[in-house]
């Protein structure tokens, strides 16, 4: 299964039930660790399990193999790492907190910064 079509079908999987904010971010000139990078918002607790269970059942029925999930037992931040694309489907505060979304385009000299302040 190519990354652009575990890109569309784990789209499809999070659309199917209700996933807010869904927004795909092309990590390949980024990072070697995958081609895109998945995150979506669920409601509740219980959402964002279903969500991430969705993904991981619709793709495997697909064909690909998940590497692995974790953040279920809490449910507030749930990682689905299918290879060349990982999903993130996390509580809207939690996602807000940590924004990914910023922290994966913002530009390169900024990022340098920000790891340097972190160590």
């Amino acid at each position: 299964m190519t990354p652009e079509t575990m890109k569309k079908a784990a789209v499809a999987a999070l659309e199917d039930i209700k996933a807010s904010d869904i927004v795909v971010l092309n990590v390949k000139k980024l990072t070697s660790m995958a081609d895109y990078m998945i995150i979506a918002s669920g409601e509740s607790s219980r959402q964002v399990k279903a969500l991430a269970r969705n993904v991981a059942d619709k793709l495997r029925e697909a064909g690909a193999e998940i590497v692995g999930v974790e953040g279920e037992e809490s449910g507030e931040w749930v990682l689905v790492d299918l290879g060349h694309v990982i999903v993130h489907v996390m509580h809207p505060a939690v996602r807000e907190y940590y924004n990914l979304e910023e922290l994966w385009t913002a530009p390169k000299a900024v990022r340098k910064k920000l790891a340097s302040k972190d160590a």
